[in-house]
């Protein structure tokens, strides 16, 4: 789990799948209302609160993004006008407002670009050719957006063997990045680097 704290009231935590099912949970759980679930969401808090001092007390919205590859992006926020009516309650009462979605996006980050180019000759003859390429803070990151793959476990599987999760937003890559490839990334940087 990775905690961010995105202004005074928000903070963003990253869930992989590994830490869903560390504590006996699938992403299919977590569109249930159940006393696991609500028990992890404080868990979060807590090591929020550890971590980030950000203390969550009374009312407060959680948004739980589900990424197809990386996990779960979890956005929560604490209603500041609550907070204050609700100081001489119970420190133990939290009421949530959750929010769930879904993408099918894949973000995947690279340390270097040769990683993707040794990805590119993974995939390539896998006949997956797809995905955009980004430059952001010394890092590369391949999006495919909504793109099925007949096999996607192993797809995530070679994705992961040379890059990691992104727990960035496909947003702020395409915002703030730089765009090598905007479409066939695999396929290019394969003809380019790597075809003889």
């Amino acid at each position: 789990m990775r905690l961010e704290r995105l202004n005074y009231n928000k903070i963003k935590i990253f869930l992989t799948f590994d830490d869903l099912m560390e504590r006996g949970l699938t992403k299919e759980d977590l569109w249930h209302d159940s006393l696991k679930v609500h028990q992890l969401f404080r868990d979060m808090i807590e090591e929020a609160s550890e971590e980030l001092g950000f203390e969550a007390h009374g009312a407060i919205a959680v948004e739980v993004y589900s990424l197809q590859a990386q996990g779960m992006v979890v956005i929560v926020t604490k209603d500041v006008e609550s907070q204050e009516l609700d100081d001489d309650f119970s420190d133990d009462y939290i009421e949530m407002q959750v929010t769930l979605d879904e993408s099918d996006d894949i973000l995947y980050e690279f340390e270097t670009f040769e990683d993707v180019i040794q990805l590119s000759s993974r995939l390539v003859p896998l006949k997956i050719h797809g995905g955009k390429l980004y430059s952001y803070n010394e890092k590369f990151y391949l999006l495919f957006e909504e793109e099925i793959f007949i096999d996607s476990e192993n797809v995530i599987a070679i994705l992961a063997e040379f890059g990691s999760s992104a727990t960035l937003t496909k947003y702020k890559v395409h915002e703030y990045g730089k765009i090598i490839f905007i479409e066939d990334c695999l396929i290019n940087v394969f003809d380019h680097f790597l075809k003889k």
